[in-house]
């Protein structure tokens, strides 16, 4: 593509990046300034939404390490993940893109559709071994532009102390009915059932998919039955007591400060709380969430893909696949996921992960049902349906519209 033409549909995508999920991932906050490429072809420039590891950290060392290999030096600039796609986006338009850029995986769709990312097959990235569910994420028009680093996604915490008190054996949820009337067992017991978030952004879609889609519904016909339904599950669990009004307006964080009350059977949240609930001070498991009639729902994936930006001089495609391929592959790729409390992309990393850490083991097998959000080639349509979808729950929430109404409208806009 010709600078000129890329230009074009970059300035179209920037409004569209604005919109973009990204606070589903774990990622602390943070700034970071942005560093021009130098000229010297022996400097390659690493882009990070990762603000919260400084220079002395094991992952700068490995970026360091990896530049060794490739025999290039590394510059290396973190940004706040909110703040990288539009960093990314100005200096594509100014011809002045990173060699690598890792961004939240929603934002890939965005990136490639603005002409800012090379394919595999440009590239010639090897992805053979990355799970084919979390490759999806960062697929579009049946290319593929980048590879994932490690993957989050949500399932079910519960306090193993409320559920013996209410009588309830976890065995035994196994769909939606069992989960609700393990809810009421709860309540019953005089303890409070399940906290989640269903704020109006897009943390409120992300928990709210794993229903959604473990309904049978689908990011294209928000208003079909399985939907309604998904959504009459979480307005039913209000009116009857079994989560609290407060979902309306909780954050994943401030939900998850409900859990380690200790007072709530359920939190749903994700792989990133570990090793706050091991400091809870009460037991707990995990939880794949239920699909309405049984099965692990598909819950939705969180974090990044490391990608290879467009140059004007494709000669650098070559050190910059080499720099990716040390970052995502064997031992590396194990220690970058263990930092980042990620689910590694390979079934090969995963064993390992699991051998090192069996509390990992349920996230592994949610991150096997998980789906990207902008999988089914939604791409950039994925932002306007996920605010439609977090605008139903709230106003269904709230009592304002019935779940048919809600989604009714929630469908028509989209449209």
């Amino acid at each position: 593509m010709n600078s000129s033409s890329r230009q074009r549909r970059l300035t179209a995508a920037a409004v569209t990046a604005l919109a973009v999920a990204v606070t589903a991932t774990a990622c602390s906050s943070g700034s970071g300034s942005s560093d021009t490429k130098d000229a010297g072809s022996g400097t390659y420039t690493i882009w990070d939404p990762y603000p919260q590891f400084d220079k002395s950290s094991d992952w700068a060392k490995l970026l360091d390490k990896c530049g060794t290999e490739a025999g290039v030096k590394v510059k290396r600039t973190a940004f706040d993940t909110s703040d990288l796609g539009n960093k990314t986006l100005l200096a594509a338009q100014q011809g002045n893109s990173p060699d690598v850029l890792i961004v939240d995986n929603p934002v890939v769709s965005t990136m490639a559709e603005a002409g800012v990312l090379t394919t595999t097959d440009d590239n010639k990235l090897d992805t053979s071994k990355v799970d084919p569910n979390l490759l999806a994420a960062g697929q579009s028009g049946g290319k593929t532009y980048g590879t994932p680093i490690g993957a989050n996604t949500l399932a079910l915490y519960y306090n193993k102390d409320v559920l013996k008190a209410a009588g309830v054996d976890v065995a035994s949820i196994k769909d939606w009915p069992s989960l609700t009337a393990a809810l009421a067992k709860v309540k019953k017991a005089g303890k409070k059932g399940i906290t989640f978030s269903a704020i109006g952004t897009e943390e409120g879609s992300f928990q709210f998919l794993p229903w959604f889609w473990g309904s049978g519904a689908k990011l294209t016909e928000l208003d079909s039955a399985q939907g309604v339904s998904a959504l009459t599950l979480w307005k039913d669990w209000l009116s009857d007591g079994y989560a609290p009004n407060s979902v309306l307006n909780n954050t994943q964080t401030t939900s998850w400060q409900e859990f380690t009350t200790g007072d709530y059977a359920f939190a749903e949240n994700g792989t990133w709380q570990l090793a706050g609930a091991k400091k809870a001070g009460f037991d707990f498991g995990v939880l794949p969430i239920p699909g309405a009639t049984g099965g692990s729902a598909a819950a939705p994936t969180g974090g990044e893909f490391v990608t290879i930006p467009v140059q004007d001089d494709s000669g650098r495609y070559a050190t910059s696949q080499k720099l990716v391929t040390c970052l995502t592959s064997g031992d590396n790729l194990y220690d970058t996921d263990t930092t980042l409390s990620y689910v590694a992309p390979t079934s090969e990393v995963q064993d390992k992960q699991v051998a090192a850490n069996a509390d990992l083991k349920p996230w592994v097998d949610a991150v096997k049902a998980a789906k990207g959000r902008t999988s089914d080639d939604l791409g950039t349509k994925y932002p306007k349906i996920s605010e439609q979808l977090w605008k139903a729950v709230q106003s269904t929430l709230s009592g304002s519209k019935s779940p048919e109404d809600a989604l009714s409208e929630a469908q028509s806009a989209v449209k």
